[in-house]
């Protein structure tokens, strides 16, 4: 009984992160933990690399998913975008392409492995993409100021038209994200897989959508960070937007 327990919970997980309604999910996960190459001085961090591993295995449950995961030295700012760019552009116009990041973050974009990589490069590249639905996931210092990034990045991320594009960013633009050593995860990264895999799910229509996820991971992270943190959700989106489906 108990080993048939054990296979109906499992069952239970891979249903809840696979098919969110659409045809494929295309995934590019990065996480950057050190840093001793980057051209200036900047602190190695400790959960980076397990936040994006966590993200793409939750993902890569899923049959319907290909997805690339860059760590470390292999995220550098040419890898990162041409991983975008050769993933997403095999996205279809009902499918969905989805950019993780956790890491070092500045007001003006991300710190790739050897230097500084800019929103608008990060906008520009998921923009080229012809699917209608896209979403990122920043886990980075000051990420909030994605939401007032350059002219050009704005006028690219918004020109698929019909586009629903969501950005959920762990912390405001003077905030930074928080990681604590006795966790398996940053505080963002901890509640958006638990949110993902269904905690988010508050009316339990076995549909999380865009606010029900915004929701629960900006309760959870405001709470355990003691007021520090919040996390931003911002984008061309309708707040019943599906971003997973059970």
């Amino acid at each position: 009984m108990k080993h048939k327990w054990w296979k109906l919970v499992v069952l239970a997980f891979l249903l809840a992160v696979c098919g969110n309604g659409y045809a494929r999910t295309y995934l590019v996960a990065v996480g950057i933990a050190d840093y001793s190459s980057f051209p200036s001085k900047l602190n190695n961090l400790s959960l980076t690399v397990k936040d994006a591993e966590t993200i793409a295995w939750l993902y890569s449950q899923n049959s319907s998913v290909d997805y690339t995961l860059l760590v470390n030295e292999k995220a550098t700012k040419k890898r990162i975008i041409s991983a975008m760019n050769k993933l997403f552009s095999k996205a279809k116009k009902d499918d969905v392409v989805v950019f993780f990041f956790s890491g070092h973050g500045y007001p003006g974009g991300f710190c790739a492995s050897d230097g500084n990589l800019g929103y608008g490069e990060v906008r520009r590249a998921m923009a080229k993409s012809k699917c209608r639905n896209k979403m990122m996931f920043v886990d980075a210092c000051r990420s909030g100021g994605m939401r007032v990034s350059d002219a050009d990045g704005e006028v690219a991320f918004n020109a698929a038209k019909g586009a629903n594009v969501m950005l959920f960013l762990s912390s405001r633009n003077n905030e930074n994200s928080i990681e604590r050593r006795d966790m398996q995860n940053g505080y963002f990264t901890t509640y958006l897989q638990k949110g993902l895999r269904g905690n988010a799910d508050a009316d339990r229509n076995r549909t999380i959508t865009a606010r029900e996820l915004f929701d629960f991971v900006h309760k959870g992270v405001s709470q355990i960070s003691g007021g520090q943190q919040h996390p931003v959700m911002w984008g061309k989106f309708s707040d019943n937007m599906t971003v997973m489906k059970w």
